[in-house]
């Protein structure tokens, strides 16, 4: 990373900013933790992390100014972006969560696990899972095949373009788990979580 690149976390009000902060923080890389447009402007690379509902997320998006200068940084000016968990999710068209639209960069719905097996496979998944990956990636370098990354989630991402599927994880169904698309990545599960192989995805992001 040289000095003119600027990591923001995009502060949005939907949690654990902090704990992604405190990965890059790990590696000696200083983020900033921002709710500001401009800092956003001025950005070099982005992360959108996120826990909670799908509908409240893209109104705070609305409600902050974001949606017109995150097209602008991700579709026009090619912005690298890491989109984690509800990140990820609001990327897609739209989600069952709130029966919302999404930001569209992805063709791709966000649907409620519906399982056969309630006891087995609880909803939200919480846990330890394996990724498998689907395509040649520079965000999945030195991460070996069906590594274990940590999950808290009850909607999973249903991508309809499989050129854009990086990942697929196994519970009880095969879902999409990570997904990458030019300079737009996103992951469902929590790499700063995730000990050492998630501080590897970090690095491999920073590092593009």
């Amino acid at each position: 990373m040289s000095k003119e690149d600027s990591i923001v976390i995009i502060d949005y009000g939907m949690g654990n900013l902090n704990s992604v902060k405190r990965k890059l923080h790990l590696l000696n890389i200083n983020a900033l933790v921002s709710s500001d447009i401009n800092e956003v402007k001025s950005a070099s690379k982005l992360i959108l992390p996120g826990v909670g509902h799908f509908a409240n997320a893209m109104k705070n998006l609305k409600d902050l100014g974001f949606i017109d200068i995150l097209n602008q940084k991700v579709l026009v000016e090619k912005t690298p972006i890491l989109g984690i968990c509800l990140g990820m999710q609001i990327m897609a068209k739209k989600s069952e969560e709130g029966n919302c639209p999404g930001l569209g960069w992805f063709d791709a719905d966000v649907v409620k696990f519906n399982m056969k097996d309630k006891l087995k496979y609880k909803i939200p998944q919480i846990g330890w899972n394996q990724i498998a990956i689907e395509k040649s990636s520079k965000l999945m370098h030195s991460i070996p095949d069906y590594s274990e990354f940590y999950f808290v989630h009850s909607f999973h991402f249903r991508c309809n373009n499989k050129i854009d599927i990086l990942n697929t994880t196994d519970y009880e169904l095969n879902f999409t788990s990570a997904v990458e698309k030019n300079n737009i990545f996103g992951v469902q599960y929590h790499p700063e979580k995730s000990h050492d192989v998630g501080l590897q995805m970090i690095t491999n992001f920073i590092t593009l």
